[in-house]
């Protein structure tokens, strides 16, 4: 049996359980240490899944002590850099809670580090693990001709309270990234720029900018537009967001939760106003997983780190979502203005 990775977990916040749920349950990897700035909330979490590990308020003294092989990072955005950057240093990898940093300067320094240590660095992205989302990935593959244009809608009333009720530019940093690193793994392609508006509603319980409408440019001129609210009370879409991909053959969906349809045409012929809808076309299957969600991430993560490869959510390849991400920051400040995703990285 091959030696458990040596992982040591800071920031033990809510988000804490979705990583230890899985981390529990290997036995390639074990826990040796929890860090927070609240050292009882380390201590709760260690109890609570029976960990056995240390328990500490200081970081880098607990890196010292304890030699992990990975760090894994549950704090919040604007600690992310600081947190890789001094675990990298110290020869650990490093696993991290999404966004990969809170501003793009921020995210150059990890990637600098990352590249220095030669160490690996790599984002949660736990949406690519999901059946029905690659059930959807593959829907566009072929049947619906060739992609054109895809659509993602997110209307969620999310009362968390803590500290994204006060952050600047909430729904894009804090949860767009997700949407939007979803529009990349299903298109295949890479963003080039980027349109966006974003304002506080009336009645939000929000700071700043809990609501947006991006439109971005990918690789061959398809654009993915983004309409979201994070204080949209009633009718909610799934946290996965509500998808319509639009082909030169037909038009793809999917609820976010377990529908997937596809509606294809039969080739357009002169004088018709619409072409004509071929017979329903069954969605290819959902392949099996195992591991779902954060655990499948997980799983690809530390399995990448064993076999001395990058995993797909490294950070040099999510640096690009995160792009997009404040490139629509960049926009919305500039009241729309076209935002250039090389001007960023």
């Amino acid at each position: 049996m091959t030696t458990p990775l040596r992982l040591l977990i800071t920031g033990c916040g809510g988000i804490a359980g979705a990583w230890l749920k899985p981390l529990a349950a290997r036995q390639d990897a074990r826990v040796v240490g929890l860090c927070d700035l609240d050292p009882a909330r380390a201590q709760a979490r260690n109890a609570e899944f029976t960990l056995g590990a240390e328990t500490g308020s200081d970081l880098a003294t607990m890196i010292d002590r304890l030699r992990p092989d990975v760090v894994i990072d549950l704090t919040i955005p604007d600690a992310h850099a600081e947190v890789a950057c001094l675990a990298l240093s110290k020869g650990c990898h490093v696993l991290a809670e999404k966004p990969l940093a809170a501003s793009m300067a921020d995210a150059r320094r990890i990637q600098a580090a990352a590249q220095a240590s030669g160490k690996t660095h790599a984002v949660m992205q736990n949406r690519r693990y999901l059946p029905q989302m690659l059930r959807f990935r593959d829907s566009l593959r072929g049947s619906i001709g060739n992609l054109a244009e895809v659509h993602a809608d997110f209307f969620i009333g999310a009362h968390f309270g803590g500290f994204r009720d006060q952050m600047q530019d909430v729904l894009i940093l804090d949860m767009a990234i997700h949407t939007f690193d979803q529009a990349r793994f299903l298109t295949g392609l890479d963003p080039v720029a980027v349109n966006a508006i974003a304002w506080n509603p009336n009645g939000s319980w929000y700071r700043h900018g809990a609501s947006a409408l991006v439109v971005v440019e990918m690789a061959g001129g398809l654009r993915f537009t983004y309409r979201g609210s994070w204080c949209s009370e009633g009718g909610n879409t799934s946290w996965e967001a509500s998808w319509r991909a639009i082909g030169t053959g037909g038009t793809a969906f999917w609820d976010g939760r377990e529908a997937v349809r596809v509606e294809a045409i039969e080739p357009w012929k002169p004088g018709q106003f619409m072409a004509t809808a071929r017979p329903a076309i069954d969605a290819p299957p959902a392949p099996a997983m195992e591991l779902q969600s954060h655990a499948g991430c997980i799983d690809e993560m530390l399995t990448a780190i064993r076999a001395g490869r990058q995993p797909q959510t490294c950070g040099a390849d999510n640096i690009k979502s995160l792009a997009m991400v404040h490139a629509a920051i960049a926009s919305a400040d500039a009241g729309g203005a076209r935002v250039k995703i090389s001007a960023l990285i």
